[in-house]
Parts: C-alpha cells; structure tokens; sequence
C-alpha cells in the first residue's frame, strides 16, 4: 500500500481554529488561511502554466460550504504538499473562500481521528494521499452529509469520491530530455515505495528516454519514503556513485536535484517546479496543477451537483504539466519535448502503446495494442532497460 509520507516534525502555526481540541494527532496541526498561514518559500505554482491565473478576488457566496483539507507533509516541502495547497490558495481567490488544513498528518489511525474531527464542522475534505484511502471511507460512512474527495485512491462511497492524473504522460516527456541530455546512456530514478503509482511513472520515464535513445538504461533506488530529503539524498548519490549522469526522482523535495547539482549532473524532481533549487542543473519533471479541479470540486458542491466521480486528470485538462527547463537544456531538445507533449495532448500519442517488454524479456503490450487507464493504475512490472526490480 502506497503510503506517501512519514510523520514529521510540526511547522509553528499561527492560530489553532478547529473548536474540537486535537488530541492524540502526533501534534498536528490545523490551521485557517485567513489567519495568514502560507507556505514557506517555494517554487512558484503552476496554475498559471493551464492558463488558468487567479481571479483578484471574489466575494464569498452565500452558504458557502466549508473546506478542509488534510496534508501529507507540511505546505513549505517544495514539492507534492506544496502544490495541493498551492490548489487550495487558488481555489479561494477563485470561489472567495477560505479553508482549513492540518498538514503532517501520518497515514495511521491518526488521520482518522483528523478526518473525524475535520467531518463534524466541514462540508466537504479533500483527503490528498493515497494511505489516507481506508481512513477516509471509514470517517464518510459515519457522516453522510458530508463530502469527501481522496487523491490518487480508487475507493468510493455515495459521499466519497476520489481525484488523480495521469502524471505519467509528463514523466514520459521527461524521460526524452534525459534520454537527449545523457552522455552516458546511464541514467537513474529515485523512487518512493514500490507501488503501482512510482511503477508506471519509472516506466514512462524510460520508455521516454529509449524513444530518443535506445541504448538507455536506468538504475533505480527505492527510498522507502516520500520526504525524507537525507534519505532522498543518500538514494541519489547512490545512483551518481554508480555512473548516472541523468536522475529524476519521485520524492517529495528537491535533494536529489541537489545532490545532482553538486557532482554537475543533471536531474529533475517531481511535482512542482525546483528549478530555483539548481538552475543550471535542472532537466524538467512532471508538475501537478490541481487548483482549477479544487474550484470544481467545491463548486460543484455550492451548486448540488456533486458526484462521486472518480476523476483522472491529464495534459489535456492541465492537471497535468511538465516544468520549465533548466537553463542548460538546448533549444533542440526542448523542442522535441515540445513536439511529443503535443501529440499527448492531440491523443496521437500514448505513453503505454506496445510493443513494450518488461525486463524480464516478456512482452507485456503486443504490438498495436494500448494499456488501459485502469491497466496502467495496477502496473507491476519494470520496462526493459530498467536495472533491478520491484521489492516485495
């Protein structure tokens, strides 16, 4: 089970909101955006890459329900955390109203007793990581009245729904900058846990790098966690030690970026822009834009149109985006990135069409033939030309 995060370390809060007392929550923390809680610096968001910028202000419609939602990590971590309250923000300035959040919240019974507490004073809570799932449904079969939204589960109920992308499709675009920016043919992939989640978008990495490069091959290093920048770190020089000279990671912060940029290799990150952390070093990497579905969502609730959908976001819609380049990445390879995010986008091209083999010498997708949506979603094998395998 994909479990994205570990408990950490609470960030200082401005005011406590919630009337319920948090108790037992491993000191987490729930805080109000008009009480002027933001996120530490960080890379700038993305919601102006769908073209969607935010409205200067909107005044609050009447009966507006009231929004929680409940973080892996904290909003200041760079990455994942940082661009779903990123999606938060914007859906304010969009529908003119504020929401609570408690980030640092482990995938344990504590986000239970979170999300219970959250239940009793909100109308709807966006519960943002996979290990959440079990906690959420639970919590929804005890308040009905209640909306709930999962990220990235596949898990539903009357008040539960749940929301994801297909972030693979900016991983396949990656994996062409690194297959053209190698000059080792050798590149490497930090990745979280072994789940289907990290599987497909390591796969699409390759696939994408071997679609500029056949010789590619890609040495992985499973961490075993999604913010813990020492680890992070130590997974990176790992694959630097062993030759690589191209990384990308699907973490939480920008420390293999970092560790890349300190032997002057070439790396991208994972879910928002860290090219401030290594300019000169950065490739690009997928990049999650969920403010316009947080606008949506709540919406759609003010309106009594809610659904339990089960909604996959992608490039097309501008869930999905790929990052700007670094600053040493040429024209040409930038342009042959571009030309394949348009044939994503058109539907021309699709990341898992075979013929595709798996490293074990099994063909997996004949020829002609393209994995579903729900195929890719349970993807447990390793794309030929990646070193190593999936860890029980």
């Amino acid at each position: 089970m994909k479990k994205r995060g570990q408990v950490f370390t609470s960030s200082f809060v401005l005011m406590f909101l919630l009337a319920v007392v948090m108790t037992g929550c491993g000191g987490n923390n729930v805080a109000n955006n008009s009480a002027g809680n933001a996120a530490t610096e960080a890379p700038a968001a993305s919601n102006a890459a769908a073209g969607t910028e935010p409205a200067a202000s909107a005044e609050p419609a009447a009966e507006a329900p009231k929004v929680a939602f409940v973080y892996i990590g904290p909003p200041g971590d760079g990455g994942y955390t940082y661009q779903h309250d990123q999606g938060r923000l914007y859906m304010e300035k969009e529908l003119g109203i504020k929401a609570d959040f408690v980030e640092n919240v482990p995938e344990s019974a504590d986000a239970e007793r979170v999300i219970t507490q959250l239940a009793q004073s909100h109308d709807i809570v966006f519960a943002t990581s996979f290990g959440y799932m079990d906690f959420t449904l639970s919590v929804a079969e005890k308040f009905p009245n209640v909306k709930f939204m999962h990220a990235s589960g596949y898990k539903t109920a009357d008040n539960m729904g749940t929301y994801f992308g297909k972030n693979y499709q900016a991983s396949y675009l990656s994996g062409i900058a690194a297959g053209k920016m190698t000059t080792k043919n050798h590149l490497g992939y930090v990745g979280a846990f072994p789940i289907s989640e990290v599987i497909y978008n390591l796969n699409a990495f390759t696939l994408g790098a071997q679609s500029v490069n056949p010789d590619i091959k890609v040495d992985v290093v499973w961490t075993n966690t999604w913010y813990d920048p020492a680890t992070e770190r130590q997974a990176a020089i790992s694959l630097l030690d062993k030759g690589a000279d191209v990384l990308l990671a699907y973490q939480d912060s920008p420390a293999t970026l970092e560790a890349a940029k300190e032997r002057g290799a070439f790396a991208g990150g994972n879910d928002s822009d860290m090219s401030k952390y290594a300019p000169d070093n950065y490739l690009t990497n997928p990049v999650w834009n969920w403010g316009p579905y947080y606008v949506k969502a709540v919406q759609s609730v003010m309106d009594g149109t809610w659904t339990n959908e089960q909604y996959s976001g992608d490039m097309a819609d501008g869930m999905v985006e790929l990052a700007p380049f670094g600053n040493k990445v040429p024209d040409d390879v930038k342009q042959l990135v571009e030309d394949a995010k348009a044939k994503i986008i058109s539907g021309e091209l699709n990341v898992f069409t075979g013929p595709i083999s798996d490293n074990q010498g099994n063909v997996v997708v004949p020829e002609g033939q393209t994995l579903t949506h729900e195929e890719v979603l349970s993807m447990n094998w390793l794309a030929e030309g990646v070193e190593g395998n999936i860890p029980n």
